[in-house]
């Protein structure tokens, strides 16, 4: 840097580690600057040669997509309508307002550390280790892995269960192996594969939610469908009778239950900041920011909007509703029964479609979201070095075979009791994705509280939360919210006429003693027994990338065909 000049009269940035002196005499090679903000570089970090082999393909269309409907799947399209049956559409609409309201400050707060610390192995995985606690995020992460490795073959049971719609007669085995064929191939070409087989899943099921909204509210008009002339005469009659919410329950046990099924329903948008290490760096703050408001239009389109037009078409009292204990339950999906019970013959065909397409999306998240967690895990020094290893496009190949032969647990499609085996699977690791908004939102807390214990300006941020602190608190609240009520709902559950069931409690509650045990086994075998890193001892510099302001000065004239990177130790600053 011997074009920049340092004097008594220099303006002083502390935008490093080391807090540097910019000289109002600099020339335009030291400076890029864009909208406020300079553009990040395509580096390396500074530590983990094994983890700089992944390569930055995943572009900011696929993180779009990505952010607005990867995790949609059998949760909303199938899940919602046992929601309905026991919550009505009300209290339906309740809890998933509810949990928008979460995800999308979750999101604001991990969006700020995506953007700071755009390299970090495994992404949020490794924000409790960094901000927290080491033993934290060993229990985190090893959670959310064994969640993702089980959510694979029971996805893949789940669409050759779908096919049933229009074939009660084949194997399921036969399109299992169809399928789990399909992921693999898709996981063999790494993040690209992943990201843009999401890209056009995630299309296809914006494009059906879309339309269904759209044929929705024709039919509500009275404009198509066989039930023209009762819509015509009142297109609100089932928020009128049976009416918006399930009477038949306790109203508020009810809302409760709906409130911990949607958290399941709602999942995904932590893909983003899971992946950030595959993403493009190019404008990357831009990118984010824009992947912001397709969280908050999937929340209110794809969620809200979409719920609402199902309460004008299917009464909580539909018998084909999922967990209606009815012979016509069988199809289950909300988005079937309204268009179909309107007598529109080919669109449930169509939905159907989307839904095993929906299914097959998961599926395929749980393939790249398992294995790149794995991989994160090793990473860190929370599994075997053996699973570090990337081949030379920056594939985890070894992780890749592990979640593969889990995957084989798919092929118990026939086994009669294959729902059991997943339930009690899915029950050590099923609260998971709670776990992991609420250590995003704490990390964010600690990472701001840590910022300002060591004098660091957020000036320094490339994207700062518009929520601040105060979303990541509410965020924790809820998250502590949904799990008190799942936890009562669980011991006390609606059908068991006010009795405790240790059983469903076991059932759902499992993860909790699980991690417990991650936890506490952690701390034995690393003799840590602190349960916090002290804001001051943080490392808030390390692998960081810092951004500097627009330097007001007219004897600067910014170009942006010219660009500086400052380095101090492992931190990267943009100029």
């Amino acid at each position: 840097m011997s074009s920049m000049e340092y004097s008594e009269e220099s303006k002083t940035y502390g935008l490093t580690k080391s807090p540097f002196v910019i000289s109002s005499k600099a020339t335009t090679s030291d400076f890029l600057i864009e909208e406020n903000l300079s553009i990040q570089e395509n580096l390396s970090p500074y530590k983990n040669e094994e983890y700089n082999k992944m390569k930055e393909t995943i572009k900011s269309r696929h993180t779009k997509m990505i952010s607005m409907a990867t995790g949609l799947g059998t949760g909303l399209l199938v899940g919602l309508g046992h929601s309905i049956r026991i919550a009505g559409i009300g209290g339906t609409l309740l809890g998933y307002g509810l949990i928008s309201i979460m995800i999308i400050l979750c999101f604001f707060a991990s969006a700020e550390l995506v953007v700071a610390f755009p390299r970090l192995p495994g992404g949020f995985n490794s924000y409790g280790k960094k901000f927290i606690h080491p033993s934290v995020g060993f229990t985190i992460s090893w959670l959310f892995c064994i969640n993702w490795e089980i959510i694979l073959p029971l996805e893949l049971v789940t669409a050759s269960m779908t096919i049933k719609y229009w074939n009660n007669n084949i194997s399921p085995s036969i399109f299992v192996a169809i399928f789990y064929s399909l992921i693999l191939a898709i996981s063999f070409f790494g993040a690209r594969g992943f990201a843009e087989a999401e890209f056009w899943f995630n299309l296809s099921k914006i494009l059906m939610v879309t339309g269904f909204i759209i044929l929705g509210g024709l039919i509500i008009s009275g404009v198509v469908g066989a039930n023209k002339s009762d819509y015509l005469q009142d297109c609100s009659r089932f928020w009128k009778s049976p009416g918006s919410f399930n009477t038949n329950n306790n109203i508020f046990k009810s809302i409760a239950s709906t409130l911990v099924n949607s958290c399941f329903a709602c999942g995904g948008v932590e893909f983003v900041a899971l992946s950030c290490a595959e993403q493009s760096k190019k404008n990357l703050v831009k990118s984010i920011k824009n992947a912001g408001y397709q969280v908050i239009i999937r929340m209110v389109l794809l969620f809200l909007l979409s719920i609402t037009v199902i309460g004008f078409l299917v009464p909580y009292t539909s018998p084909e509703l999922l967990g209606s204990n009815s012979k016509n339950a069988i199809h289950a999906s909300p988005y079937v029964i309204a268009i179909a019970s309107n007598g529109i013959k080919i669109v449930p065909h169509i939905i159907n479609a989307v839904i095993l397409i929906a299914v097959l999306s998961v599926a395929n998240s749980a393939m790249y979201s398992s294995s790149r967690t794995l991989n994160s895990l090793s990473q860190q020094g929370f599994a075997p070095k053996f699973f570090k290893k990337l081949d030379s496009n920056g594939i985890p190949v070894r992780c890749m075979v592990v979640s593969a032969l889990i995957g084989l647990l798919s092929f118990i499609a026939e086994y009669n009791d294959q729902e059991k085996v997943f339930i009690f699977l899915l029950s050590i690791s099923g609260l998971s994705t709670i776990f992991n908004w609420a250590m995003i939102c704490i990390a964010h807390i600690r990472f701001r509280t840590a910022m300002k214990a060591q004098c660091k300006s957020l000036e320094e941020l490339g994207y700062k939360s518009p929520t601040g602190v105060l979303g990541s608190y509410i965020a924790i609240i809820i998250n502590v919210l949904i799990l008190v009520l799942g936890f009562w709902v669980s011991l006390f559950p609606l059908n068991n006429d006010g009795k405790a069931s240790f059983v469903n409690l076991s059932s759902n509650y499992l993860a909790v003693a699980v991690g417990i045990v991650l936890y506490f086994g952690h701390k034995i075998a690393t003799k840590n027994w602190t349960f916090y890193i002290k804001a001051d001892k943080i490392d808030v510099d390390g692998d960081r990338d810092v951004y500097a302001l627009i330097i007001n000065d007219a004897d600067v004239n910014l170009s942006k065909n010219n660009k500086k990177i400052i380095q101090a130790d492992n931190t990267r600053t943009y100029v």
